[in-house]
C-alpha cells in the first residue's frame, strides 16, 4: 500500500483554507481532530478557522518551511496580515503585522488528526 503524499495533501489543505472553502475542509481534517492536545472535532476546528478569517480578513497561509516524516508533517508558516481589533490578546487595531507559526501535524488515513501550533507572539508585540 502506497503512503499518501503528505506534502501535497498539506498544500491542498492550505489552498482550501486560503479560499475559505469550508465545505471541503473534511477532506483534509479528521472528524475527531485535536488542536494543541484539546479535542475540538472538525466542527470546532472549522469554527476556529472561520473566526480567524473574520478577525483577519486578509489572512493568508504561506509556507516558509515544510518537512515531512510520515505520519508527521512540520511547517513554518508566514503571515503578513491586518487583524481588525484584538489578536491573540494583543490590541492590534488594524495595524499590519508579520509573524510566523511553527506547527506540527499528525496525519491518520491521509487526514490531519492532531495539530500542535506555536505562534511567534514576540514578533507581533515588537511591531505594536
Amino acid at each position: 500500500m502506497e503512503e499518501p503524499d503528505l506534502p501535497q495533501i498539506y498544500r491542498n489543505y492550505l489552498a482550501c483554507l486560503n479560499r475559505q472553502d469550508w465545505s471541503t475542509l473534511g477532506q483534509f481534517v479528521h472528524d475527531d481532530v485535536k488542536y494543541n492536545d484539546k479535542q475540538i472535532g472538525l466542527s470546532g476546528y472549522r469554527e476556529m478557522l472561520e473566526k480567524d478569517f473574520h478577525e483577519i480578513p486578509d489572512l493568508h497561509f504561506n509556507i516558509q518551511l515544510l518537512v515531512s516524516e510520515p505520519p508527521v508533517l512540520a511547517s513554518r508558516l508566514r503571515f503578513d496580515c491586518t487583524p481588525r481589533r484584538t489578536f491573540l490578546g494583543l490590541s492590534v487595531d488594524g495595524k499590519k503585522v508579520s509573524f510566523t507559526e511553527n506547527v506540527f501535524y499528525e496525519f491518520r488515513e491521509g487526514k490531519i488528526q492532531q495539530v500542535w501550533s506555536i505562534i511567534d507572539m514576540a514578533a507581533i508585540e515588537a511591531q505594536l
